[in-house]
């Protein structure tokens, strides 16, 4: 903990510091407009793929991770899928949405849309109001958009973390980091604000805010907590990795709102992402597949599963900004990578990373984020690939997730501790925390 309280002191000074700088030019600011200013197909298109992303989390995460985890703790799993779900959707509404997505500085947003503000809808006057990155949208549906992002980030940590610590604690931290850490990040990268967007780093939907954010976080958890009973000498049983593949196939018909939806209209633009998406995610299936068979002599469906993940989550920042080639390389690549981060850099990292967060997000961010630098075409994104800035985005992100993950982490255990005892760890987090069990 002396280490967590250490790098908690610098999250400090290197984090939050900048909240202080001058403010940022003067950028158009969230409005009103009038209802028929606004694109009826657009917001169409925006409202389907707020579900979609939605149910990427519900049920598509809780039955993802809930297959994977031994019996006695499948229950926990899923409610606390539901209740970050619930937890950040209040958060993001009250704090979050406004220092994410409102002019501030370049470290982090304003404070025009806090408690509840900002969503205003007005039928006598027909005016509604509408956010500064989404004119032609409702703000509600905006917002909505992008409340699904922060949910599935902060439940995504879920799979680091199963089957040991405290339901309370995950709730406090997850609480603290989706105000702390997501919605900085978020501004530094969406808002055009922030100092990252305006160094010209590219994430079109998510691969560095939401994926090496997630992973990053999920390690440093892992290592918090230390590895559950047994770990290395004893065999972990999924409950039913028939679970598990539903729950994949969630995420890859979700993600076409995840990352097609990013493209915030129906347009030519989202279409090739959702196609760039698809051929992706079965790239990264099929090399995942190929490796596993290849070093162990035979391929499995939670490989296979692991494997469109990966692809899913390589293409996501580069989703708006590469053809179906790059994607198909993107892909290939992060399937092959995310199998060695979920086996041999595993191995080498020593942390029980349960359910191989950093393994299949970090890793799978990181290479879509770097290879967004090389691959990237200005005439189709509008901007050109920066190998090197993409880099300084990543170790940004790496280093600021990192570190106040450690800290929130730190005052979390003071506040209530982060580990069950080993009673309760060997009864299962079902019973011992829920007084429920999986009926037969």
């Amino acid at each position: 903990m002396r280490r967590i309280r250490r790098l908690g002191l610098w999250t400090v000074v290197l984090g939050f510091c900048g909240v202080a700088w001058a403010q940022s030019p003067a950028l158009t600011h969230p409005g009103l407009a009038r209802q028929d200013s606004l694109s009826a197909a657009d917001t169409a298109w925006m409202l389907t793929s707020t579900a979609l992303v939605l149910l990427m989390t519900l049920p598509g995460i809780a039955l993802f991770y809930g297959g994977m985890v031994r019996r006695k703790n499948v229950l926990n799993t899923l409610a606390s899928v539901v209740a970050i779900t619930s937890l950040v959707t209040l958060l993001w509404f009250a704090v979050g949405y406004s220092l994410a997505f409102t002019p501030g500085s370049a470290w982090m947003g304003g404070f025009e849309r806090l408690w509840f503000s900002g969503l205003d809808y007005f039928k006598d006057s027909g005016q509604l109001a509408v956010s500064h990155l989404a004119p032609h949208l409702p703000e509600s549906v905006f917002a909505m958009y992008q409340l699904t992002f922060a949910i599935i980030t902060a439940a995504l940590i879920v799979g680091a973390v199963v089957e040991r610590m405290l339901f309370s604690a995950l709730l406090w931290f997850i609480g603290l980091w989706s105000v702390l850490v997501y919605a900085p990040i978020a501004h530094w990268v969406w808002e055009p604000g922030g100092w990252l967007v305006k160094m010209g780093v590219l994430d079109f939907a998510g691969g560095s805010v939401v994926h090496i954010n997630a992973g990053v976080t999920g390690l440093v958890c892992a290592y918090a907590l230390g590895p559950r009973r047994g770990y290395g000498r004893e065999p972990f049983q999924p409950v039913n990795l028939g679970l598990t593949m539903i729950g994949a196939g969630l995420l890859w018909v979700g993600w076409f709102g995840f990352n097609a939806g990013s493209a915030l209209a129906a347009d030519g633009r989202a279409g090739l992402a959702m196609a760039v998406t698809q051929i992706a995610a079965a790239a990264g299936a099929v090399c995942w597949m190929l490796g596993e068979w290849v070093v162990r002599g035979r391929p499995s469906l939670l490989g296979l599963c692991s494997g469109l993940v990966a692809g899913l989550v390589a293409i996501t920042p580069a989703a708006g900004y590469v053809t179906p080639r790059a994607a198909l390389l993107i892909g290939a690549v992060a399937g092959l990578a995310c199998y060695w981060g979920a086996t041999g850099l595993k191995k080498l990292l020593n942390a029980d990373d349960s359910l191989d967060v950093f393994g299949v997000h970090g890793i799978g961010g990181i290479v879509g984020s770097l290879l967004t630098g090389v691959l990237a075409r200005q005439d189709i994104g509008g901007a050109p690939g920066q190998w090197s800035v993409q880099l300084i985005g990543v170790l940004a992100v790496v280093a600021y997730s990192g570190m106040a993950s450690a800290l929130l982490l730190w005052f979390t255990q003071v506040l209530v501790g982060l580990r069950v005892d080993e009673g309760a760890e060997d009864s299962g987090l079902d019973l011992s925390l829920h007084r429920e069990q999986l009926g037969t």
